[in-house]
Parts: structure tokens; sequence; C-alpha cells
């Protein structure tokens, strides 16, 4: 082989590149600040678990840790973003499973695959969500709700917020497994539909934990049934949806953090072990207890298996309902 001066010059280079990269993974993150994207507005529950998050890794990494918020489209703009974001983890995102596994059946065409686009760090918490009643219904447990639907079909609504939101699809999996129509009423928002069970404009609703909890203590809406397989331990009265004739029953809200796709392996390694000790913390632990989130932070391996059985899961409820953006 013939080496010019531009050739050898570039192969020096080449070497050179590789311990530069190495010295600049091995210096991650230093001072610079880890950015947290949520792909939803200030002051939800994903915007909460982020926030909890980024000051539990700022004790544990060297930089700041920062909290960016991009709404829109189901939570599929900002996931976009980070999908699209360099792989030198600086860019995370905290992403909630009605996007990662429910949004591809609703956003075809979102422009990033779920697969390819993220390196997971892990899934990091859950809350389970509540089905509650109106007061002026006159309903007390799940069987007299799918009694009054059998008897009056048509005639009961459930509000939700939006096609694909954790709580409209919770919804959907429940009418099918109880073989019930309620027609769905669509709200901007999981305010304005639990506004909506208040004053009796639907009767249904599936709240999430930590908007349904403060409701319970005022006693403004009848709890029947929560969504998770065990109990909630701050409604200890409320049976599971699983245990009310429904074996096995679950939909909950998970959040899980994610890195781009080709994020150096020690870095998401890095990332998984500060989230454990700081979601291992007895104070982080309580205050997101006190929301009804629960610390369930798991390893990268464990998350692809996860990923792809709750894909299929969603996918199949997407399909048999019918469900579409229209």
């Amino acid at each position: 082989m013939r080496f010019t001066r531009r050739s050898l010059g570039t192969a020096t280079l080449g070497l050179l590149a590789v311990p530069s990269l190495a010295r600049a993974q091995d210096a991650w993150p230093g001072t610079r600040p880890v950015t947290i994207v949520v792909a939803w507005a200030p002051g939800g529950s994903s915007d909460f678990v982020a926030r909890v998050l980024a000051q539990s890794l700022s004790k544990d990494l060297p930089g700041n840790v920062v909290v960016d918020n991009r709404p829109g489209a189901s939570g599929t703009i900002g996931h976009a973003s980070v999908a699209r974001a360099r792989p030198d983890g600086y860019t995370l995102l905290l992403g909630v499973n009605s996007t990662y596994a429910m949004a591809r059946h609703l956003f075809p065409q979102r422009g990033y695959d779920d697969e390819r686009a993220f390196a997971a760090v892990g899934r990091v918490a859950v809350s389970p969500i509540f089905l509650c009643v109106s007061k002026q219904l006159g309903v007390e447990n799940i069987a007299g709700l799918v009694a009054r639907a059998k008897a009056q079909p048509g005639r009961l609504s459930y509000g939700s917020s939006g096609a694909g939101s954790s709580a409209h699809l919770a919804t959907e999996l429940f009418l099918r497994e109880a073989g019930i129509e309620i027609q769905n009423v669509t709200y901007r928002g999981g305010a304005p539909a639990v506004q909506a069970l208040l004053t009796n404009e639907v009767q249904v609703a599936m709240v999430d934990a930590v908007t349904a909890l403060p409701l319970f203590a005022a006693n403004s809406v009848v709890p029947i049934g929560v969504s998770s397989l065990a109990r909630n331990p701050l409604a200890p009265n409320v049976p599971t949806i699983a245990e009310s004739g429904f074996p096995g029953f679950e939909a909950t809200t998970d959040w899980a953090l994610l890195a781009p796709a080709g994020t150096p392996a020690p870095i998401l390694a890095r990332l998984n072990a500060a989230t454990v000790t700081g979601f291992s913390a007895p104070d982080v632990i309580e205050r997101l207890r006190q929301a009804s989130i629960i610390p369930t932070v798991g390893s990268a391996a464990e998350f692809g298996p996860y990923l792809t059985a709750e894909t299929a899961k969603w996918g199949e409820v997407i399909r048999a309902r019918g469900i579409t953006l229209e």
C-alpha cells in the first residue's frame, strides 16, 4: 500500500481521536449541565417526577441536572427532540408509557422509532390510576357500575384528556374486559375531565393518583377501583380492579429514563447507578409516596422485554377498541 502525507495525517488524527473520545467519556459530565427533557407541560406528574429525579441526580453527578419541558402531540414532540440529540449523555428523556408504548399506534408518522432511537437507562417509577364515579351516580363499586352500564346502554359517559393518554386507554381496557360500552367525552386536559366528573357532566373517569387522592379526602368523588395489581397504601380501602372480578388487570402510569441511541454504555450505567442511589433515599421515597408515585428503578436490560410487552398490550387494546385520533 502506498502512503501519502494526507493518508498518514488522517491515520494519525484517527489514532489521536480514540484517546480523546475516551477522555471525554471519562470526564462526563464534568461541570456541564445534564438536561432531562419532559414531553409534557410543567405541573403534571411527569414534570414532578423529572424534577425530583433531577435533584437527586445532581447530588451524585458533578454538574447540575435541569428539566426542559417540551410538550405537544401526546409527548411525541419531546421524544423526537431527544431522538435527534447528540448521544453524549447531556440530553436525556423522562419518557412515560403513554408515549413510548402507546403513541406509536396512534402517531405512525412521529418521525422516530422507539426501539432504534433510544437507549434505556431503565424504568424509574410507577403510579396507579383510580377508577372513579360521580357521587350523583349512586354506585359504590365496580359490580354496580357494570350492572348500571348494562341496564342503561349508551346512557353513561366517561371523561378523558384525549386519545392515547394513560387514563383513556386504561378506561378502554376496562370497558373491553367488562363487556360494556360507556361513551367517551374528550376534554382539553385532565383537569377539565375531573371537573366534569365533579359536576356529573360525565359519570366515570380514570384519574391519576396524585389528582385523585385529594378528591377522596374531600369526599368529592367515589373511588371504586385502582388499576395496580396491589392496593394503594394511601387508599387501602379501595379494591384493585383485578380483585373486583378482572384478574390480572393492570394499567399504570410508568416512567423511564432514556437517552439517545448510541450513548456510551458507561454513561448509561453511571446514570442508572445514580438513579438507584437517589431514588433509594428515604426523603425521596417519602416525597414520591405522598404523590402516590412508587420508585421502581430497573436496569437497562430489563427495559427491552418490558417495552415489547407493553407495546403489544396497548396496541391490541387500540386495535380492538378502534381507537384513532379522529
